[in-house]
Parts: C-alpha cells; structure tokens; sequence
C-alpha cells in the first residue's frame, strides 16, 4: 500500500472515529494537539485554545496523542492532509516531536508549542512554557517550610521523555539541597499518571514508614500519592504538587495537599492561538520564539481564587 493511500485511510479512520470534524478542514481551520484530556491541564489547554480560535474566526480540529509520538506524528499527517492553517501543540516528546514539527514546517503549517519545548530551534514559530524553574523554586520553598527545613522525603518524577520533568526536579533540588536536614529517601518516576503515582507511593511507604514529605512533579501524581497515604492513614504526610489543578485546589481547601504551583495552562494556549492569527495574518509573531511565564505559589491563602488553572483575582 502506497503512503498517499495510506495516509488517506489514516484520516478516514480519524474521521469516523470522530477523531477529525471531515477529511477536509475549512478554510480556516486551526489544529490542536495534546495528551489526554483526563489529565484536566491538557482538557484545559484544548479548551483555551479552541475558545480562542472560535473567538477569532477559526474552526478548530482538537487531536489527542496520547503522548505517543507514532500516533502524534500520524496526527499531523491528517492535520497537513485537510489543509490545516496552523498547529497548536502540547508535544509527545522534546526530541520525538522535531520531525512532526519541521513536517508541518516544511507543508507550509506554521507549528505554536505550548507547555512543553522541543530540542530544535527555528522549526516551529513559537514555543510558550511555564518557567518550570522558576515555579518549582517556589514550590520548593514552600515544602522545606512545611517540613520545618527537616525530615525525609520522597519526590515523584514525570515522564522522562518530557524536558519539564527535569527542570522542575532541578528547580526543587536547588532549593531543597540547602538544608542539610532534609533527607531524600526515595525518587521515582510515575510518568506524571494518578494511578502510577498511587502504586509508588505505596511502595514508597512500606520502604520508608517514616517519610515525611513528597514533593510531586505534577498535580496528577500528588493526588494519586495523596490517595495512596490516605488509604494507609498517613495524612500526616505533606504533599506538594505542580501545575495548579481544580482537584488540588479542593484537596488544599479540605486541608488535605498542602501547596501547588499554578502554571498557567488556559492563558497559554490561547497566547498561542493569537500569536498564530497574527502570523497567518502578517508573517510575524512580534515576539521571539521561545517565550517563559512565570509561576504562582498556590496555598491556603489563596487557594479559594483559583479556578481551571487561572487565579480569578
């Protein structure tokens, strides 16, 4: 089977299943990719950038990847098929993703990053992250204070494959490695998943009874971890996360994890939608191409304010 036919029964499938609005896109018809939305920072990524779109005259072809880069880059096939003006992605990895991208690149399809980079400069027109270093210094701070500067802890990891996991374990360390007092017992990927978290974090507990803290790379994993120490009544522990999801601002009010990091997901995506319509519009973006937003320490103080990753105040 040749490839055009190929990729012509990959976009058919893509369309029954749903997957794809029709074989081909509108005019104008702008093309979000990201993982699952069951994790509720990507739901709300999708959601801001397709608002976005819709608000300036753009249809919207909203992809899910699954963080599979196979399946990303099968995704985009069918987005440069149907004709797509522009790409909006949350990538299936920092490497993996410079192929799709300078793919896009290469039809014609300008490609917006947001949350997470890629390894390659130049391929896509902009790249919009959280300053992840910055945000997991503060979240950080805030754990060594609840810890009182001492105790063991356990810190849970993202995926591998995903830069962000990296600079947020290197922004808390920095930080945590100052006080001599503070003892990791434990480090361990769950691959930024609840259900991955919940296993480790037991783990974790049987190997270490003592454990004091967990500082998490992402909201996902704390509530799973939170979960986990629930079940075994160990409530005492103090759970840190990262992203500023609406579960753990409720966790947070109930008094359950302690703190989170609001990085800014809505506001990212939709950042990206308007720096794509100025550049189909005028060529440009008027920015550089990698652009950092700063974090926002979230806790009891403030936590009432926020809302689907966005503080209302």
């Amino acid at each position: 089977m040749n490839f055009k036919r190929r990729l012509l029964m990959s976009t058919v499938a893509l369309a029954l299943a749903g997957a794809l609005p029709s074989l081909a896109a509108a005019a104008d018809t702008i093309a979000i990719i990201t993982p699952s939305p069951d994790n509720p920072f990507f739901k709300a990524e999708a959601e801001g950038a397709a608002a976005k779109a819709k608000e300036l005259g753009y249809e919207t072809m909203v992809l899910v990847h699954d963080d599979d880069a196979n399946k990303q880059s099968e995704l985009f096939d069918s987005a440069i098929a149907a004709g797509v003006k522009a790409i909006i992605l949350d990538n299936a990895g920092a490497d993996a993703s410079v192929a799709a991208v300078q793919k896009a690149k290469d039809a014609g399809i300008p490609s917006f990053l947001i949350d997470r980079e890629i390894t390659s400069t130049g391929v896509a027109v902009s790249q919009i992250v959280s300053n992840n270093y910055q945000g997991a210094q503060l979240g950080a701070e805030e754990f060594v204070k609840l810890m009182g500067e001492k105790g063991d802890f356990a810190e849970l990891l993202g995926k591998e494959s995903d830069t962000n996991a990296g600079i947020r374990s290197k922004g808390y360390h920095d930080v945590i490695d100052q006080y001599p007092d503070m003892k990791m017992v434990a480090q361990q990927t769950a691959n930024w998943s609840q259900t991955e978290a919940y296993s480790v974090m037991e783990s974790i507990l049987q190997a270490n009874p003592g454990i004091k803290g967990v500082i998490s790379g992402n909201d996902t994993m704390a509530m799973g971890a939170y979960a986990a120490l629930e079940a075994a009544g160990r409530k005492d522990v103090i759970v840190v996360g990262f992203d500023g999801s609406n579960d753990v601002r409720d966790s947070i009010l109930k008094g359950g994890i302690k703190a989170t990091v609001l990085q800014p997901a809505y506001q990212q995506a939709q950042l990206a939608v308007v720096q794509a319509d100025s550049y189909l519009k005028t060529g440009k973006t008027g920015v550089e191409e990698k652009q950092l937003m700063d974090c926002v320490l979230i806790n009891g103080d403030n936590a009432k304010d926020l809302e689907t990753f966005a503080l209302k105040n």
